[in-house]
């Protein structure tokens, strides 16, 4: 496990502006999911993408009351996952099945498509404080998540994208993870996307490079071609950040409703709530579930 590079996202130009790319590293940000949910490396390697490009977008909301949901579901035994952003990005995460596990792929790799699944969807909503969140809905194609990604931008936000990401796990964690996203702008000639696209290949996995303690402005130099690359934006952190407490979860036992909370004070006289995305457990003693009951009553 190698946690010396910090998590960041910084976003460049290349070609003068007309084609742009947002670089990512989350090597700690997904050792932290690790951690918290107790994920097998096939787990780190398909949350972990999705944490990533999770990051990504949630970089591009712009007040700090804007939040982004993606939902990942997938016929493959993984099952769900869900990654919630803001904009600092703060991100956490669940997911159904943390242990799932399959035998390496046929390049001897772990096999994500295989744990997601090529049958399901990809779900993003994008609430920004409009009427009505944002929703765009894409088919999975891969399970792979970048290539799905890409897919989705096409249609849902009419953007051409290349979208890279990746996560390298050893016996001891995770040793790398990120991604990247490119875009070209209206004026960007076939020419230049050309040689974008045979930089992408030449230059290998992202795990790699960031393995090889490559920083985000190589990366986005070997990915494009352009060693002339600059600097928009540096970006905060991201990091896993769950803001659950007692009270949300007491809200929570309010929409049990008065029979059902009756009956758990009858046969249980407690209660005990996890949160799904911290692993973090609450407490209930019967008084403050009398407490709760005298609320919904009122």
């Amino acid at each position: 496990m190698k946690l010396n590079m910090k998590d960041q996202i910084v976003k460049f130009l290349a070609y003068d502006g007309k084609i742009s790319i947002a670089c990512i590293s989350t090597t700690n940000l997904v050792e932290e999911a690790r951690k918290i949910h107790d994920l097998s490396p096939l787990a780190t390697a398909a949350l972990g993408r999705v944490l990533t490009i999770t990051a990504l977008i949630g970089s591009e909301m712009k007040n700090k009351t804007d939040k982004l949901t993606i939902q990942v579901k997938g016929n493959g035994p993984i099952g769900k996952m869900v990654v919630v952003s803001n904009n600092m990005p703060h991100i956490k995460a669940y997911i159904t099945n943390p242990h799932a596990d399959l035998p390496l792929n046929e390049f001897n790799k772990l096999d994500v498509g295989g744990a997601v699944g090529n049958q399901g969807f990809i779900n993003v909503i994008k609430d920004i404080g409009l009427k009505e969140p944002y929703i765009g809905i894409s088919p999975l194609t891969s399970g792979e998540i970048a290539e799905d990604f890409a897919n989705y931008f096409q249609p849902s936000e009419q953007r051409q994208t290349a979208v890279a990401l990746g996560v390298l796990v050893d016996k001891n964690g995770v040793r790398s993870s990120g991604g990247y996203i490119i875009s070209p702008m209206p004026d960007a000639t076939q020419e230049e996307i050309s040689k974008v696209e045979q930089s992408i290949f030449k230059a290998g996995a992202i795990s790699k490079m960031l393995d090889n303690n490559l920083s985000l402005k190589e990366i986005a130099k070997r990915v494009t071609g352009d060693e002339n690359v600059k600097i928009i934006d540096t970006l905060i952190t991201p990091a896993y950040k769950c803001e659950c407490n007692k009270e949300r979860f007491e809200n929570g036992l309010m929409t049990l409703g008065e029979e059902q909370l009756i009956e758990l004070i009858k046969e249980d006289g407690k209660a005990e709530i996890q949160c799904q995305f911290c692993n973090k457990k609450y407490n209930f003693n019967k008084e403050e579930l009398e407490k709760i009951l005298t609320k919904i009553k009122k």
